[in-house]
């Protein structure tokens, strides 16, 4: 990787967004001086295995299920929410790996992603105005004057909770809770309670089919150890430069540099300036990093960015995720796939079908339609077929609970149901059912992956 006149704080030469203010530089240079000394909260070998994983996605031998939440709470947090977010994303993963034949990467979008861009620096309501919330490590939801102050000992508490977090998945990835039987189990169980019940059903036969013919050729748990756990990894949005900067450390066996914040760490739409900070600060890592892509994107900007961040070309570097919109994607999209592709750049392509279907009801709630979201996955699906490429990934704003924040689904969800259960710090999110749905939906339009892939060969 091209590192040249690279430092962990060479991003500080560039111009630099969506960072907030501080009233007291030095309690930051406090806090940043404790995070440098606190232990990593991933490992470079983590990451490395992550980016063998993206390698063969981005060969179209694996899919990537990416998901969780819009912002990670201080108050929400609890071991309930972390497992049952995780037990969910496995549900997700069983349903699709049977459905795709071909792995599922799992990345939780989760144990860090505390900071959120924003439209607008200020946020009125009722005639008041006020700095706009930032997430959990900035400051603080409530909408008073004292609540809004960036409070840089906020970051402390950030890492506290995602090394907590990042705790309890590691014992659910390893210690026989996602051993593949019990995942089965969980599937027939909120299959039974679903309003699509008999589909469902109709795949839980199936993969107990599946199960019991390895039972019966001896593959158990003690020949496939790979039975009893998975890798799991994490992931956030990497916008609190001096955050990041703090918990990157260089890696002993190799002498090179990785955040140890995430296994994988992405861009967002609103920082993505090839001379920007983050892209500044990014290209330096050798985690597996990710690129939103949204309408505004020129297919010669796209090219520019990739060749900073990945110029190497290396296979499972870079994971772009177009998130255009139900209405744009059609149109924005395969001029970007088009150009990535002729110019031989390998990458993963991942649909981000959340950002750009964002809508809000008479009733002031912000809200996701179950359809717009579907009809996005389904078209990114569509045009990368058409270009002669496999899709390679999805990532959701999801949760394990049972809210009321995006309206449809197996549930048949309305707007006047948003306010029963309507949790969410940002942008709201697809509820464990919806999830579930939406993984028995993707798993219909990968089906003639197979198929596709002979005739392209």
């Amino acid at each position: 990787m091209n590192t040249q006149t690279w430092t962990p704080d060479s991003w500080k030469t560039k111009q630099v967004r969506q960072l907030p203010t501080y009233p007291d530089a030095s309690q930051l240079d406090d806090v940043l001086d404790q995070l440098r000394r606190r232990p990593p909260l991933v490992f470079a070998g983590e990451a490395r295995r992550l980016r063998r994983q993206l390698a063969n996605a981005a060969n179209g031998d694996a899919f990537v299920l990416q998901g969780g939440d819009c912002a990670e709470s201080f108050k929400e947090f609890s071991s309930d929410n972390v497992r049952d977010t995780f037990r969910v994303l496995l549900q997700m993963a069983v349903v699709m790996t049977f459905a795709a034949a071909k792995p599922v990467v799992k990345v939780g979008r989760i144990a860090g992603q505390f900071a959120k861009p924003r439209s607008s620096d200020v946020e009125i309501q009722d005639g008041v105005e006020l700095p706009s919330y930032r997430g959990d490590s900035i400051n603080d939801m409530a909408f008073a004057p004292e609540a809004r102050v960036p409070d840089p000992h906020r970051l402390i508490k950030a890492y506290d909770q995602a090394a907590g977090t990042l705790n309890l998945l590691r014992a659910l990835a390893s210690g026989g809770y996602a051993d593949l039987h019990n995942v089965h189990q969980w599937t027939l169980e909120r299959l039974g309670n679903s309003a699509a019940g008999e589909r469902y059903q109709e795949y839980a036969d199936r993969i107990g089919e599946a199960l019991a013919f390895m039972r019966a050729c001896g593959v158990t748990q003690d020949s496939a150890p790979s039975l009893e756990g998975v890798d799991f990894f994490t992931s956030h949005e990497a916008l609190h430069l001096p955050f990041e900067e703090a918990l990157t450390r260089v890696d002993s066996s190799t002498g090179r540099y990785y955040a140890t914040s995430a296994h994988l760490l992405w861009i967002g739409d609103r920082t993505r300036q090839p001379d920007g900070a983050h892209v500044e600060f990014m290209r330096g890592l050798e985690n597996p990093i990710g690129l939103k892509c949204g309408p505004s994107l020129d297919p010669d900007e796209l090219l520019r960015l990739i060749d900073i961040l990945n110029p190497q070309n290396e296979a499972g570097r870079l994971i772009l995720y177009a998130r255009m919109g139900a209405d744009k994607v059609g149109e924005g999209l395969p001029p970007l796939v088009r150009k990535v592709k002729a110019a031989g750049k390998r990458v993963v392509w991942s649909c981000d079908p959340m950002h750009g279907n964002t809508t809000k009801t008479q009733n002031g709630y912000k809200t996701r339609i179950f359809d717009s979201v579907l009809s996005e996955l389904r078209q990114f699906i569509e045009v990368l077929r058409a270009e002669g490429l496999e899709p390679g990934g999805v990532h959701f704003e999801m949760t394990g609970q049972d809210v009321t924040e995006c309206v449809g689904g197996a549930g048949h969800l309305s707007e006047a149901d948003l306010s029963s259960r309507y949790h969410t710090h940002c942008d709201p999110r697809l509820n464990a059912d919806q999830a579930l749905e939406m993984a028995f939906q993707i798993s219909d339009a990968l089906k003639p992956a197979q198929g596709f892939r002979r005739a392209a060969e």
